[in-house]
């Protein structure tokens, strides 16, 4: 046990990294349908490039969703519509009409006539034809048979009995008004208009339309339609190597993709599956680490690293299968490319381009027509990188959202036309969802934006955002310590000339240039550059007291940019920038003061650490060699090259940049550099040879 407690000691870090590693291949494949996969790749109208297929069992042809749909409005297409008869009680009815003829028979006809016998006649009249139409039944007009042929056959329903007629031998308001006049025109001693006007008032739309009934048959009708052609029998050959692959037969061998992808995966099968996903996907996550571990071995130094990394891959391969499970028609809406572009703004374009094509290998385990989704998203993600590469600017995610859906509609078209052999197959859908996946890219800026909060990274686009001196923590700086802010401002451009020289990151050296002195804004007299009036205050206080408040300085900075909430990439500077060296100026008058008195070094000396970075060793030589070069007496070749071989072999010799990624071949190059940029600074001309005469 012992012996197991102190392995797990000496190798923890070891061990949090498999269990990284180990935990992402799990979730990716408890992520993975656990069904069967085709392992054959076909397209409509190519050559068939595998061995003969004969067919493994039996098995029906499906129809495809459109010849499905075209079946079932050609089935429905000339079916009845039915419509129920609604009768209204004859004898209510009989003495509602009679009472309404009186009334109104007596507003409109003289009394001189005979008013009881033809009253009486016409009143039969009224009821007689009222009766016949109410009996015979006029049509409830609707919508979808407004525009019907005439002979188009409609069923009424009237007592429970069903009769087919015509549609033009079914009375419509219209049809009514034509025969009550032309009814009342052959009837004698009647009031035409009077009987007319009644009879129209009293009329009713009474074959009511049966809506549930007319669907109820139009989906028994469309139930009956058969999802298959018919079937193929075990063994049966489907197609031979180098056919091509028709319409025919393409419906055919999607019909055993179909049946086996649905099929295969059952409780027999289910655990052979899980056992070939776990296998692709550890080999392909193996891949990964091994990229990592000969080829970016700072990568696996910090954890923070590995998990950003692997929950970028799990959450996009969680989408993907998410919108596959649901329809794969919307495959390509999901954005894809947020892949290389989070990783990019964190790391480099060679770390991006590794983590997309393992992304997108792994993707392809998942989706159906592999080589396609991955020949598409290779090249729209190379595209995306190289959009990318120097991101600095938030316009660059929309040129690249812009490049993104170029890039996919592009390789689209071209490959429908290799496929297809004609442009008329181009389906208009597939550019919206380009163009959905191209936006949904924009993403990508709130995404990096919590990332780094998350995980403490920073990007390009907040160093540059850090940078701008009009930024409050700089503008106050500038104000409080002008000198100061001059200084810093120098140094950072001396560091970005010799990160650029050496290789690194030129931005975050600027930037951390810039800010690694705000801690003399508290205090901004008891530093030389800010000192313009020639009153130096260290001349009141004693060494001890001088250097405690030179050295507070880095203190009162960590503070201020931890207030301010700057990232600790940045505060790094601020820490590191005069490391463990000692405050040689009041050290050496205070030995000369007090030659007598036994030291303590540790108060004349910074608390560090000493810088870990190519960044942070080189804006330690900026920030000794720019000082120092202020205070020489006379700005010439021999003095600047003392000079700044000096301080920087100073700062070698006292061990300062064991702990940073820099080489003395890295340092003869920045000195070089230095005194070149210095010898510009101050207009040192260069001494040419005299000449012989």
């Amino acid at each position: 046990m012992k012996k197991l407690l102190l392995f797990i000691r000496n190798n923890y870090q070891h061990i949090i990294k498999g269990f990284l590693f180990i935990s992402a291949v799990a979730i990716l494949v408890w992520i993975f349908p656990k069904e069967g996969k085709f392992k054959y790749e076909f397209s409509d109208g190519k050559p068939w490039l595998h061995e003969d297929l004969y067919a493994p069992f039996d098995f029906a042809i499906n129809k495809t969703d459109e010849d499905i749909a075209n079946e079932r409005e050609e089935a429905v297409q000339g079916l009845p519509y039915y419509f129920r008869y609604e009768g209204i009680d004859s004898s209510l009815m009989a003495g509602q009409l009679e009472s309404e003829f009186i009334s109104n028979w007596e507003a409109s006809v003289p009394d001189s006539l005979d008013n009881a016998g033809y009253r009486q006649h016409n009143l039969e009249v009224f009821l007689r034809i009222h009766n016949d139409l109410d009996e015979h039944g006029i049509l409830d007009m609707i919508p979808e048979i407004e525009n019907l042929p005439p002979e188009y056959t409609i069923i009424l329903v009237r007592d429970n009995v069903a009769e087919e007629h015509d549609l033009e031998d079914i009375l419509t308001l219209n049809k009514a008004y034509d025969l009550i006049h032309q009814q009342l025109s052959v009837e004698d001693d009647v009031e035409s208009e009077l009987l007319a006007s009644l009879i129209t008032r009293f009329l009713s739309q009474n074959l009511v339309y049966d809506a549930e009934m007319t669907a109820m048959e139009r989906k028994a009708v469309v139930a009956a339609i058969s999802p298959t052609y018919g079937l193929v029998q075990e063994g049966e050959r489907i197609i031979s190597k180098g056919e091509v692959v028709t319409d025919a037969r393409f419906m055919v061998l999607s019909s055993l993709k179909s049946y086996y992808e649905e099929n295969l995966g059952g409780s027999e099968t289910f655990y052979v599956i899980l056992l070939g996903q776990i296998l692709l996907i550890t080999i392909v996550i193996t891949v990964l680490l091994l990229f990592f571990i000969f080829f970016r071995k700072e990568i696996l130094s910090d954890n923070r690293n590995i998990v950003l990394i692997l929950l970028v891959i799990i959450l996009i391969t969680m989408l993907t299968s998410l919108v596959v499970s649901y329809s794969t028609a919307f495959l390509y809406i999901v954005p894809i490319c947020l892949v290389p572009i989070v990783i990019s703004a964190f790391f480099d374009t060679r770390m991006a381009l590794y983590v997309y094509l393992i992304t997108i290998i792994i993707l392809g385990l998942l989706v159906p027509n592999s080589f396609e989704f991955v020949f598409l998203q290779l090249i729209a993600g190379i595209i995306a990188i190289m959009n990318v590469a120097n991101l600095q600017r938030r316009g660059q995610f929309f040129i690249t959202s812009v490049w993104i859906f170029v890039t996919y509609s592009v390789v689209y078209v071209g490959l429908t036309l290799i496929q297809d052999g004609t442009i008329r197959e181009i389906d208009p859908l597939m550019f919206a969802m380009f163009g959905g996946s191209a936006v949904l890219t924009l993403f990508s800026y709130p995404l990096i934006y919590i990332f780094e909060k998350i995980f403490g990274f920073i990007t390009d686009v907040t160093l540059v955002e850090l940078s701008n001196t009009n930024n409050k923590l700089l503008r106050e700086l500038s104000m409080k310590a002008p000198g100061t802010f001059q200084h810093s401002l120098q140094v950072a451009n001396l560091a970005e000339d010799a990160i650029y020289e050496i290789g690194g990151n030129a931005l975050m050296a600027r930037t951390g240039a810039q800010y690694h002195d705000i801690g003399k804004m508290d205090m901004p007299m008891y530093f030389v550059e800010n000192q313009s009036t020639g009153v130096n205050p260290h001349d009141e206080l004693t060494s001890e007291e001088s250097v405690r408040i030179i050295i507070s300085h880095v203190i009162k900075g960590i503070e201020k940019a931890k207030k301010h909430k700057l990232p600790e990439q940045i505060i790094d500077f601020i820490r590191t920038h005069h490391g463990t060296r000692k405050v040689e100026y009041f050290y050496s008058l205070y030995k000369n003061e007090t030659p007598e008195d036994e030291i303590d070094e540790n108060e004349f000396t910074y608390p560090g650490p000493i810088p870990f970075s190519r960044e942070t060793a080189v804006v330690m030589m900026a920030d000794s060699v720019e000082a120092a070069s202020r205070s020489l007496k006379e700005h010439d070749i021999r003095n600047i090259d003392e000079l700044v071989e000096n301080i920087i072999n100073h700062q070698v010799e006292a061990n300062q940049f064991i702990n940073a990624d820099i080489t003395l071949r890295d340092i003869t190059r920045i000195k070089k550099l230095f005194k070149k940029k210095l010898m510009t600074i101050y207009h040192v001309r260069m001494e040419y040879p005299e000449m012989s005469s």
